[in-house]
């Protein structure tokens, strides 16, 4: 999928795009062993269903959250992670996802804003899609095959992300997060209403926060 998008020609955008490829590994593992894994939020907790504030201080705070994400991401065998999905009301996201190519890609974004593609550089894919604040449930979820994220990195610099496939799919469902949307209320009422029953059969394979606690962070 992801060599669609590869064939044309190179454009001067193109060279902001986030090298979120190189180091992966060593940069994955660096955020998480300094980090503090913490329960994940589920649909109903209210911190998932507004917008999230926008990120203002590029400090020492933000960098010791997107630790602990990193480290919850892992801890719930996650591929990407919305701040509100640990009960913090902040703008940003981090994801260790591979693509349909099997490439990994790691990476930050504060203050994420999906670019409109034209229809031509996109494909509907109805792949299943999962959520960590919806455990244990999966149902077939259609969203654009390629997609483009523009936002801030760590210390507040303009970044561009990019993916096809899979990954791509992960940037969008990370973005719709923090504006209070969850992949289920892309879905029509029967399939939520499945997707609901799916997770109260499920049990978590990871900690989660109760709906009648406050989220903390």
């Amino acid at each position: 999928m992801s060599q669609q998008h590869t064939d044309q020609p190179p454009t001067p955008a193109e060279e902001l795009f986030l090298d979120d490829v190189t180091d992966a590994e060593a940069r994955e593992l660096a955020h998480r062993e300094r980090g503090t894994a913490r329960p994940i939020t589920v649909v109903g907790n209210p911190v998932l269903h507004r917008e999230c504030r926008d990120v203002t201080d590029f400090g020492d705070e933000l960098l010791a959250l997107v630790d602990d994400m990193f480290a919850s991401q892992r801890a719930a065998e996650g591929v990407g992670l919305a701040a509100n999905q640990i009960g913090v009301d902040l703008k940003v996201f981090v994801y260790d996802c591979s693509d349909d190519d099997g490439v990994r890609h790691v990476g930050t974004l504060c203050n994420p804003v999906l670019e409109d593609l034209p229809a031509a550089k996109r494909q509907l894919d109805d792949s299943n899609e999962g959520c960590l604040s919806v455990p244990g449930a999966y149902m077939e979820t259609p969203r654009p095959d390629y997609a483009v994220v523009r936002g801030q990195d760590l210390h507040g610099n303009p970044v561009v992300v990019r993916g096809s496939g899979y990954f791509a799919r992960c940037l969008q469902h990370e973005t719709d997060h923090l504006y209070g949307r969850l992949y289920i209320d892309r879905l029509s009422k029967r399939d939520r209403k499945d997707v609901l029953r799916q997770m109260a059969e499920a049990t978590p394979k990871f900690a989660t926060v109760p709906n009648d606690q406050p989220a903390g962070g």
